[in-house]
């Protein structure tokens, strides 16, 4: 048992083995799959395309601002000159922090720190109890209690499932008032529309004791605005993106460029289409805002060419997430990627795509890992025990961002001498002063012999990610609340909810 597992629970059990909240140093440069010509080809093939072709932009809100900042507008379609995206670039912030509730769960985004967050947005939830079916509120709590409770994740990722027993217009309030309370951590907000943005702006406001003009000078809040691949900008996600900008908060502009169905099917044209959707993204918030913060969002993978099907975690995903973040680089911007998986079950193939997809992330240098825990397939799904098998793998990258030391303490010249030719290293001092912290301690993992697993019933992963999650929800202890805040955002639904919340868009 490890230092980190005599911490005790309420009810005197052992807590789960976890290292604190924070955000590791990745040591490592990013891995560069493109050479520096490749990536000034495929960046000047995203500009023809902004020049060339352009954005067909459905708002006409957003037009009028590109109208206004340079921008070539006919009809619904929008074209960028060069010049006025290199011009709108330099005012994008290359470092910028997020704030929590609980100043202790700040994030910052940018350098070489990630911010890792939950799965946002699925349909479904899944765990090995019930199957998959439609989610409901209590069981979304249940969810954001674990995102709570788990160190290795620093932010909820956006509502991490639909909860279906609630009413479509106002049930987005219900998903803030929890993010707000059930977490002190940093969390996602919607961006469908400007209603629903402005209330995730507010309600955010309130938590951190300031306005939404004043929410500006601290950001809190991370939106995701996805292109219509290819080359479309709708009207929902341009009132989301405005309204974000116009607040100061992040937007993480994220092409949805499946290689061989909404973007070319080679990578090259697809990265290319990609860059041109982000950049025109990026650009208009800094229309908007200049200095308003905001990430490239990268999400090119390819489609199973017998079926349609998206696949993630494939080679081509890699790849195409470590070249984004070299585009990324490029342009001077933060990096988003994701944690992916195309599975239909928490099965080897779920571990080995979304190891692989993390690979690509994490060493391709992202700033925002988006969906870094509990995505299932496709992200349809968000899954209890894809929830802990994620938290393990997340654990075992920041454990492999970990420096090796080299110290003279470390090169151990001295338990070398001890144990002696022929010896061994378990009753040494150097061992024992530092077994209880000297490796990666697993969440999930089981390291048993072949035969003591046996004995021990044999258990597989999924179903100890299913014992897992639940511990671990025995130990969440709900962070508190100024009950003046408390009041004034159950206040603030109760009124949006009176006035009918948000419509459909």
């Amino acid at each position: 048992m490890t230092a980190r597992t005599r911490r005790r629970s309420r009810n005197g059990a052992a807590r789960m083995p976890q290292p604190g909240f924070g955000q590791r140093r990745r040591p490592y440069v990013p891995v560069e799959v493109l050479s520096a010509d490749q990536v000034a080809a495929i960046h000047q093939a995203g500009i023809d395309i902004l020049a060339r072709f352009g954005m067909r932009v459905l708002d006409g809100a957003a037009r009028a601002l590109y109208r206004d900042a340079g921008g070539e507008v006919a009809d619904d379609v929008v074209r960028l000159d060069p010049g006025l995206v290199a011009e709108h670039l330099c005012t994008v912030p290359k470092r910028f922090t997020l704030h929590a509730r609980n100043p202790a769960h700040d994030v910052t985004v940018g350098g070489d720190v990630c911010v890792y967050t939950s799965v946002g947005g699925p349909a479904y939830v899944m765990d090995n109890d019930r199957g998959r079916r439609d989610g409901t509120f209590a069981e979304m709590c249940d969810y954001m209690r674990l995102v709570q409770v788990l160190n290795v994740i620093h932010q909820e990722g956006g509502g991490p499932f639909e909860p279906m027993d609630l009413p479509a217009h106002t049930r987005h309030l219900d998903i803030y008032h929890a993010q707000i309370g059930l977490l002190d951590k940093t969390w996602q907000g919607q961006t469908l529309g400007r209603a629903r943005t402005m209330d995730g702006i507010e309600m955010a406001a309130i938590a951190l004791g300031t306005t939404p003009e004043g929410l500006a000078e601290r950001p809190a809040l991370v939106g995701v605005i996805n292109t219509n691949s290819p080359l479309q900008l709708d009207v929902p996600m341009a009132e989301g993106l405005i309204a974000m900008a116009e607040h100061g908060q992040a937007l993480a502009i994220t092409p949805f460029t499946l290689a061989g169905a909404m973007a070319p099917v080679t990578l090259a044209g697809a990265l290319a289409q990609q860059h041109a959707e982000a950049l025109a993204g990026i650009v208009l918030t800094q229309i908007v805002r200049p200095g308003a913060p905001v990430l490239y969002g990268g999400f090119t993978s390819n489609v199973d060419m017998r079926s349609g099907s998206p696949a993630f975690g494939t080679p081509e995903y890699v790849k195409a997430a470590q070249a984004s973040g070299q585009l990324a680089r490029h342009v001077g911007v933060p990096f988003r990627s994701s944690n992916v998986t195309a599975a239909n079950e928490v099965d080897a193939q779920a571990a080995y795509e979304s190891q692989m997809a993390l690979w690509g992330a994490l060493m391709g240098g992202a700033h925002l890992l988006e969906h870094g825990a509990g995505w299932l397939h496709g992200g349809l799904t968000a899954s209890f025990e894809k929830l802990i098998l994620d938290a393990e793998l997340l654990m075992m990258m920041d454990a492999y961002f970990s420096p090796i030391d080299t110290s003279p303490e470390a090169l151990a010249l001295d338990a070398i001498r001890e144990a002696g030719p022929g010896g061994h290293f378990f009753g040494t001092a150097h061992t024992m002063e530092r077994y209880e912290t000297a490796f990666h301690a697993p969440l999930l993992s089981n390291w048993d012999s072949y035969p003591t697993w046996l004995e021990r019933g044999g258990i597989d992963a999924r179903t100890r990610a299913n014992a897992v999650w639940k511990a671990l929800l025995s130990e969440y202890e709900e962070p508190a609340l100024d009950p003046a805040v408390a009041e004034a955002l159950d206040a603030y639904v109760s009124r949006r909810k009176e006035a009918g919340g948000a419509p459909m868009n």
